[in-house]
Order: structure tokens, then C-alpha cells, then sequence
């Protein structure tokens, strides 16, 4: 039997079954370094890039010690955004799917209050959240920890960032002190350091390789003048390389719509991820990312840490980040899973300086490239094969996928395979069509019927 093989775990054999289905095979180096320390119940310290399994690992550890027959909170996964929580949530619940009765529950803010008391007293064994909403509820006596085993603090690193050290405070304060803590982190500033020896009880100490393969990441470093030729500069690079998916990185939220404001008047395909926009925004921007109805998404790092994107084409660091530990992250977000990805950054003259930082930090020399001809400007941006339509009915109106794809391919007029991804939220879903049936799937939607009723549908623009 492999070391890397989830059967030498002290596992369910539920667990270990419905691992196989799922398709994990064997542990990720993250994954066989820590998970027999948390199965064992130590407090663990893990630090690895998006993509590494983290999720997985602290996932497994949690449902390895719960105790279904008590219908008690037993672990708190605390997560930087929303997205992020949602996507651990969705994580643990795929994870233990062969378990039967387990309520994971996920409270963010962004979403009304009220309904969450009611779900909390109907009880839970795994809360997912964000500091703020969980403090508040800590706050209002809401959430009780009395029989908390295991504390995760997730990307620890966006959290501080955020400012939400105070809200940690408070939360971690209404914990058992006999505790378990596992804290994983994508970089480890002196802060993650701090709130460590703080917090934890001689934590075992993970650090997987971030380093890319080159023959998987192709970076590329191109040099630009003032704003306006590093604009130009990107705008070439996309009508070059021309991705189906790209992720562009700025350092500031204004930058991040301004840029992506500044693409959009170019007919590119781009929206802007970044922590002033509100839910409904967020929301949208993510799930036409993730269906393919736009190509660009302009982020800031912590905004970004939302996507869950499999097969990402390419990078583009409009400037270097200030951190190279997450400038190092941002790179890993393409070519994942074995696939081929390029990573562009844009250098001026005065930033030449960082450059050299990066090299030494990586390890290896990055040529400046030349940048491709002007004539390409005259070229038209590619557009995305899909677009976006939303419906005003979800979860609580009992509306389901196969509900939408029966009504959309009724009489043939669209095929199945011209529909793309469905995603539905609690009062709403998204569907992803052709963009050549796009005014077919509007009238389908408006005139027919879902679960015997009618329901308004648009088409998300802009």
C-alpha cells in the first residue's frame, strides 16, 4: 500500500469508498503530510498554493473525528469571503456524502440574518463562514461553541489582510480551550507567525512546494512605459494569445474596475472582482466567469481567492504584487491540474527593480519578451460562445436543473448540448446557453412553464 493512499488513513470506509468516486485517487503532497497529524488530532500549520487539496485535507480531518449522533456544532471552517466559504461548504458536503443525517451550515454575511438563527436552531455539526458574520453571532448568542473539537482558520493570510483580526479575537475567545486549531495559509507573513503561537498548541509545521513547473507555466515578463502603453500593452497580449479564460491581478480596487471599465469600452469581454462590489455583483461576476459567457475577470488578490476555476489559460499580473509570496500564488492559479497555462507580467522601468526581487525569490531568470505588433489592434476581441440568463426562481421555488434543461430542449428548437452550466441559488439560477440560441432560450423561458409556474427571466449584459 502507496503512502499516498487514502487507505492507509485512519479512515471511515464510507469515506475512503465515496474518495473513489469523487476521483481522488491519492493524496496530494499537502494532503499525505497533514492529514495523519490532524487525524491524529494535532494542531497542524499548512502552507500551500490554490489547487494543492487543502480543502480536502482539513475537510477529511473534520469528518474523520465528528460524531454525527451529537447533534452539536463540532467545527468551525472560517473562511476571508463568501465565495470562498460557499466553496469549502460545497467541498465538505461532497466529502461526506456517504454519511447520512450531517448538517453543514454556512453563515457569510452579505445574506439575511434572521434565517440564519432559524437554521441554527435547528442544529449543525460543521459551521463554514466569514469572521464578521460569525462574530456577530457570537456576539448575539446566536452560535455557541460549547462542543467545538476543531477550529480551521482558511487562507489565514486574506483574512489578516482584510482587518479581520479583531473579529478572530472575539470568536476564538468563546472557544474550549482544549481545542484542536488547524491553520492554513497560501503565504506566511510575520502575522500568520504571531497569531500562531497565540492560538495553536506545538503545531506540526507543512510547507508544500509553490514553485511551477516551467514546462506546465510559461512566464513571460514584457516591459511597458507609462499607464497608457501598459493598457495597450494587455490589450495586445489578449489579442495575441487570445484565452478562453484569463485572470488579470491588480493591487488596488479602484485600478481593478478602472481597468476593467477601460477593457469592456475596448469590446473585450471583462468584469471586475473586487471588495466593493455588492453580493448580487460578486455573484454574477463569478458564475459567468465559471460558465463562460466572459473570458476576462480583472481581480484584486483577496476578491480572486473566490474562484474556483479548473483549467485557467492564463495570468496577467498588471504589476508585480507587492508580496512575491503572492505573486508567486497568483502565477499558480493557471496550469493546474497538468494543464498548460502562461503567466504575463507587466514591468516598467522603475519597477525593474521588483523584477530582480521575483527572479531571486523564484529562483531562475525570466527574459523580458518583446511585445506582439501594434497591428493586432485592429483585430476584434474574441467573445465568449455563451451567454447568461438569469431566472427569478431557485432552491426555495423548488427549481431544478433538470427542470430548466427539459424546458430549454423541448421541441428540439435547442439542442442539449447548447446548454452550458446551471447554477442555482436560493432565489435565483443562472443558465449558461449557445449564444446563437440566446433570444430562443428567453422566449422558451418567458411563455413555458418551470414546476407548473411562471417565471421572469433577462439576459445578463455588461
Amino acid at each position: 500500500m502507496s503512502s499516498s493512499d487514502f487507505s492507509s488513513l485512519a479512515l471511515a470506509p464510507e469515506l475512503i469508498s465515496n474518495l473513489s468516486t469523487l476521483g481522488y485517487h491519492e493524496m496530494t503532497p499537502i494532503q499525505a503530510q497533514s492529514l495523519p497529524k490532524i487525524i491524529a488530532g494535532e494542531d497542524v500549520i499548512a502552507q500551500g498554493k490554490t489547487g494543492s487539496g487543502k480543502t480536502a485535507a482539513f475537510g477529511l480531518g473534520l469528518l474523520a473525528s465528528l460524531n454525527v449522533k451529537q447533534f452539536r456544532i463540532q467545527a468551525l471552517v472560517l473562511c476571508p469571503t463568501r465565495e470562498l466559504a460557499d466553496q469549502v461548504a460545497k467541498e465538505i458536503r461532497r466529502l461526506a456524502r456517504s454519511i447520512h443525517n450531517i448538517k453543514v451550515l454556512t453563515l457569510c454575511g452579505g445574506m439575511p440574518f434572521g434565517p440564519q438563527i432559524g437554521s441554527l436552531e435547528h442544529g449543525a455539526h460543521i459551521i463554514v463562514g466569514t469572521p464578521g458574520r460569525i462574530e456577530e453571532h457570537v456576539r448575539k448568542g446566536t452560535l455557541v461553541f460549547n462542543s467545538l473539537k476543531t477550529l480551521v482558520l482558511d487562507e489565514a493570510d486574506r483574512m489578516l489582510e482584510m482587518g479581520f483580526q479583531p473579529a478572530l479575537d472575539a470568536i476564538i475567545e468563546d472557544m474550549p480551550a482544549n481545542r484542536q486549531t488547524l491553520l492554513f495559509s497560501a503565504t506566511f507573513p510575520e502575522e500568520i507567525e504571531s497569531v500562531a503561537q497565540r492560538i495553536m498548541r506545538k503545531p506540526t509545521r507543512i510547507a508544500v512546494e509553490s514553485r511551477h513547473a516551467n514546462h506546465i507555466i510559461d512566464q513571460r515578463v514584457y516591459e511597458v512605459g507609462n499607464d497608457e502603453h501598459r493598457l495597450q500593452a494587455l490589450q495586445l497580449l489578449l489579442l495575441d494569445l487570445d484565452p478562453e479564460s484569463a485572470v488579470v491581478f491588480c493591487n488596488t480596487k479602484l485600478e481593478t474596475q478602472a481597468l476593467a471599465d477601460a477593457l469592456k469600452k475596448a469590446g473585450f469581454s471583462a468584469m471586475s472582482l473586487h471588495g466593493d462590489l455588492d453580493q448580487k455583483q460578486r455573484d454574477q461576476a463569478l458564475v459567468r466567469f465559471d460558465n463562460k459567457s466572459i473570458n476576462i475577470i480583472v481581480a484584486t488578490d483577496v476578491a480572486a481567492r473566490g474562484l474556483d476555476i479548473e483549467a485557467l489559460d492564463m495570468v496577467v499580473n498588471y504589476h508585480i504584487a507587492r508580496d512575491l509570496d503572492v505573486h508567486v500564488h497568483r502565477i499558480g492559479r493557471t496550469g493546474r491540474a497538468g494543464s498548460q497555462g502562461v503567466a504575463c507580467t507587466l514591468v516598467s522601468e522603475k519597477e525593474k527593480y521588483k523584477l530582480g526581487l521575483l527572479e531571486a525569490h523564484l529562483g531562475q531568470t525570466i527574459a523580458v519578451s518583446p511585445l506582439p505588433s501594434n497591428q493586432l489592434l485592429n483585430q476584434s476581441p474574441r467573445q465568449p460562445a455563451m451567454t447568461t440568463l438569469q431566472i427569478d426562481g431557485g432552491k426555495k421555488q423548488k427549481v431544478r436543473a433538470g427542470d430548466i434543461v427539459g424546458a430549454l430542449t423541448a421541441k428540439g428548437e435547442i439542442e442539449a448540448g447548447q446548454v452550458g452550466k446551471i447554477q442555482i441559488f436560493d432565489n435565483r439560477a443562472y443558465i449558461a446557453v449557445a449564444r446563437q440560441v440566446t433570444q430562443i432560450a428567453l422566449d422558451k423561458i418567458t411563455h413555458g412553464k418551470l414546476k407548473g409556474r411562471t417565471f421572469r427571466v433577462r439576459h445578463i449584459r455588461g
